[in-house]
């Protein structure tokens, strides 16, 4: 799941006549025996100036479903579609989507074989149209609702036919959880679910148990805690409960065990001394009462330092000094150091032997500056008649990740290893998750984005150090590396999601270069398989 931060930093459709370019099975050279190979690719004649496409990974039936809208010739207006790919990437279908033209693409997410999109309106604040696609049969429903109070969308689930929208108010000071039935077209906000901002929500939904678990953060300014509920599909409140530290410490974020693990109930986030604004470490409970005594287990925190791995993208002298300065303060009993790292949970990840897995994509705002020098007409004393000059403009220039923490716990929250991928060229305008993780067979973990042409990988066996700097080219339809290969000048709007099995799939934007003729500029998909 995406962690939600409530500050404010914060069609194609195939034509008639004109299928896409058909996915093509691929010849690749030798490669290391670890690297992924890239079986299948499909590519749609798009640009990125004149179409828009969403990508939806279905791992229930494995295959994938883009939202693709194009704009119509000499208009403003843009036409979508649902389009369904094989795990061969071969079309499968494509159903045209009506979408009146005051609508923008906001969210998407899926339930089974069903794909959720979620448009608002340009026109009327608080107007939301909603469209399901069922995959099984390949139809479409659209239902329009008047919301009212809504002003920004920042997450959505689906859970029994019924979308779950954390949103933000018109108030711009609360956020709240509104809950969507596309069947039927009715829709209500969750009072139980109603905080101020700054806020951060987690959330976990699952049909079998029929349930949505939610985690909020609350603070007075200098300590935080958690607060969980716990509500039917029907948005009624189920339980709620606090949790907290009761030394110094401050909660800042969790995630919660899924719903339909009846054995287990674990929290597991990141916690802070005194500034709630940056993560000292980690921590981890279990929620279940101990049989005999019904009391529940106390908390477990875990600071950065003691992590065997987190340090890793620090360079080795960096590290040493770091360690000796940690063990002289230890020494000397002087209150451990103040770390100042942000943290974006994944969710977690349930594992074979029955623990699970915890991904965190350390993060930093990044700034860049603008300086405006002199010009002709400027006064004495480094002025002119329209004000100083000289002087320094910080632009917001996106989430900057240095390393993703992963960490495998067992079924009472204890932690049993840690590792990390250590990334670079990796930045976005939006909070939201970049770094992609598949469990594969042999019980490794294989973790993936995507940098320009290539995709950077890292294959982690529990705390075995292994290299951060594995890459392969996205492979185009003459193959990479050959005479005569196909060269790549620009890839934009890149991702990679995981997909079923051991399978990533692979998307974005590219222009591509053949050997002979001219460039083409096409939206692709790879199959990515470890």
């Amino acid at each position: 799941m995406k962690l939600c931060y409530f500050s404010l930093l914060l069609t194609f459709g195939v034509l008639a006549g004109a299928p896409a370019l058909q996915a093509q099975k691929r010849v690749l050279a030798p490669a290391p025996a670890h690297a992924p190979v890239q079986p299948a690719r499909t590519e749609l004649p798009l640009t990125a100036s004149e179409s828009e496409v969403h990508v939806q990974p279905l791992p229930f039936d494995s295959t994938v479903v883009l939202l693709v809208g194009r704009d119509r010739p000499l208009s403003n207006k843009t036409t979508f579609a649902f389009q369904q790919y094989d795990q061969g990437l071969r079309l499968r279908n494509n159903t045209p989507l009506e979408i009146p033209d005051e609508f923008d693409f906001n969210r998407m997410c899926a339930e089974g074989n069903t794909v959720y999109a979620l448009f608002t309106s340009r026109s009327m604040p608080g107007r939301l149209l909603a469209a399901a696609y069922n995959g099984h049969l390949g139809q479409v429903r659209t239902q329009q609702f008047e919301t009212r109070l809504s002003r920004e969308i920042v997450e959505l689930k689906a859970l029994e036919g019924r979308l779950f929208a954390t949103v933000l108010l018109n108030d711009q000071l609360h956020v709240t959880a509104l809950l969507l039935n596309v069947a039927t077209g009715q829709m209500q906000y969750l009072s139980s679910i109603y905080e101020p901002l700054p806020t951060q929500f987690t959330f976990v939904a699952d049909a079998a148990s029929r349930r949505a678990e939610y985690v909020l953060s609350q603070t007075n300014g200098r300590k935080s805690r958690l607060l969980l509920k716990q509500l039917t599909e029907q948005g009624q409140l189920v339980s709620s409960e606090f949790v907290q530290a009761e030394s110094d410490r401050s909660l800042i974020t969790a995630q919660l065990t899924p719903p339909q693990d009846t054995t287990a109930r674990l929290l597991m986030g990141t916690y802070s001394l005194r500034d709630p604004n940056y993560a000292q470490g980690l921590f981890a409970t279990d929620l279940r009462a101990t049989a005999g005594t019904g009391t529940k287990p106390p908390l477990r925190f875990y600071d950065f330092l003691r992590l065997k791995h987190f340090f890793d993208y620090l360079k080795p002298a960096r590290r040493a000094k770091l360690r000796e300065r940690t063990e002289r303060r230890v020494a000397r009993s002087v209150p451990p150091l103040r770390w100042r790292y942000r943290l974006l949970l994944h969710e977690l990840l349930p594992q074979p032997d029955g623990g699970y897995v915890l991904v965190a994509e350390v993060y930093y705002p990044h700034y860049r500056y603008n300086s405006y020098s002199s010009f002709p007409g400027a006064l004495a004393g480094g002025t002119t008649q329209m004000g100083s000059y000289g002087s320094n403009s910080r632009v917001f220039d996106g989430y900057q990740t240095t390393h993703a923490l992963v960490c495998g716990f067992d079924r009472s929250g204890t932690l049993l290893w840690d590792n990390t991928f250590v990334v670079e060229n990796l930045r976005r305008r939006k909070l939201e998750e970049a770094v992609r993780l598949q469990t594969l067979p042999d019980g490794r973990l294989a973790l993936a984005y995507l940098d320009e042409e290539k995709l950077r990988y890292k294959l982690i066996n529990r705390a075995e150090s292994s290299p951060n700097d594995h890459h392969v080219p996205i492979q185009t339809g003459s193959g990479g590396g050959a005479a005569g290969a196909e060269r790549i000048s620009d890839t934009s709007q890149s991702d990679v999601m995981p997909w079923f099995g051991s399978r990533f799939v692979a998307s974005g934007y590219q222009r591509v270069h053949p050997a002979n003729g001219p460039p083409r500029e096409v939206f692709f998909m790879n199959s990515v398989v470890f």
